[in-house]
């Protein structure tokens, strides 16, 4: 009990009490009064808010709730999601720009990618987004070879016009092996090779090559995670720390 209330409740003794001192007596025989009792106000209910309509129409939640779910809606095996996502782009756009997030959508590749609004440069850095939904996930330098690799697979397949583009265990392995003084892996560390391609999976960079454990399709996502200048100077870069290691390494 703090003194603040000690004292008011002091002063309303006192109070009671003089007018206890000051009223006239009740009439013999009189039922005595009834002292006021103060009730705490109940507050009024609280209405139920069911069935509001909202600003976009059930296959646009829809849409939005898968993209929220996955971060990418890909028109092979979601072709209803990716159409919906398609036609109500704008009210979608609205909603999302709410939240600090974006919609990248490639009508032609068939992907939607839910991105932080004005979250990292075409350098495929990261910046300081303030506050989104989207956490900040940053790759460690296998997985970021790993992504180079696949890009640089991608970028030479869809050139020589090639609509799937389609990459084994073994071509990725070989991809690789230039660069293992860099992560300091051996040739045979499947696990950690198998544990980033699992990324990349949950990531929708890679999909399963259905009845093929070895083979991985590359999707289009990876378009638009890593660009072609970003690649080529990135690749340059680790290609000659990985020489330079390499070489120290030979010396000792």
């Amino acid at each position: 009990m703090n003194r603040e209330y000690q004292q008011t409740h002091f002063f309303d003794l006192l109070l009671n009490q003089a007018e206890a001192e000051t009223a006239p007596p009740a009439p013999v025989g009189a039922a005595e009064p009834t002292p006021d009792i103060e009730e705490t106000p109940v507050p009024p209910a609280q209405p139920v808010l069911e069935g509001l309509p909202g600003r976009l129409s059930p296959e646009a939640r829809r849409a939005l709730i898968a993209l929220l779910r996955h971060g990418v809606v890909m028109a092979e095996g979601k072709r209803l999601l990716f159409e919906a996502l398609c036609r109500c782009r704008a009210g979608i756009q609205e909603h999302l720009a709410d939240m600090n997030l974006r919609l990248l959508l490639d009508e032609k590749a068939g992907i939607a990618i839910l991105l932080a609004q004005g979250g990292g440069d075409e350098d495929g850095e990261d910046s300081d987004d303030g506050g989104s939904l989207i956490s900040r996930r940053t790759l460690s330098l296998y997985d970021t070879l790993l992504l180079l690799v696949l890009r640089k697979h991608y970028q030479e397949r869809e050139a020589a016009g090639e609509q799937r583009v389609i990459i084994d265990f073994e071509r990725i392995e070989t991809a690789l092996r230039p660069f293992l003084p860099l992560t300091n892996s051996s040739r045979g560390d499947q696990r950690q090779l198998n544990g980033a391609l699992a990324n990349m999976k949950e990531r929708r960079i890679l999909a399963a090559v259905r009845g093929e454990d070895d083979r991985y399709e590359i999707t289009p996502v990876i378009r638009h995670v890593v660009n072609a200048a970003f690649l080529e100077r990135m690749l340059a870069e680790y290609t000659q720390l990985a020489a330079r290691a390499g070489g120290e390494t030979n010396d000792v």
